[in-house]
């Protein structure tokens, strides 16, 4: 059974900057893909950053040259570099896993805000303006 363990969440002022960390647990395949999905209040679950096992990434244009998706595979854990916060980056970011990756491209990834096999609880991103 796999485990998801999200943390790094917080509230910081527009600009500012947070690296939100999702620790794995139970992965027995080599072949998987992550990402982050984000859902703000009042609005659809949406993809924010994808990785699979060979590390090519894709992102939602709203946060390309904003935020990076990044992984340690000796540490078994995803992580969300996240620069130049501002309010509509407010949600809860929720990291996902699939594996074995069902999907053929990092892209296909991202659109599965309600799709990947296993998802952590989510941690809070809040950012004051």
């Amino acid at each position: 059974q796999v485990q998801l363990v999200e943390s790094g969440g917080g509230s910081v002022q527009s600009g500012g900057s947070l690296r939100l960390s999702c620790a794995v647990f139970g992965y027995t395949y080599n072949n998987y893909c992550m990402g982050w999905f984000r859902q703000a209040p009042g609005k659809e679950r949406e993809g924010v950053a994808a990785i699979d096992s060979d590390g090519r990434t894709s992102y939602a244009d709203s946060v390309k040259g904003r935020f990076t998706i990044s992984r340690d595979n000796a540490k078994f854990t995803l992580y969300l570099q996240m620069n130049s916060l501002s309010p509509e980056d407010t949600a809860m970011y929720y990291c996902a896993a699939d594996t074995p990756c069902r999907y053929l491209t990092t892209v296909q990834v991202l659109a599965q805000a309600y799709g990947m096999d296993y998802w952590g609880k989510g941690t809070l991103v809040t950012i004051s303006s």
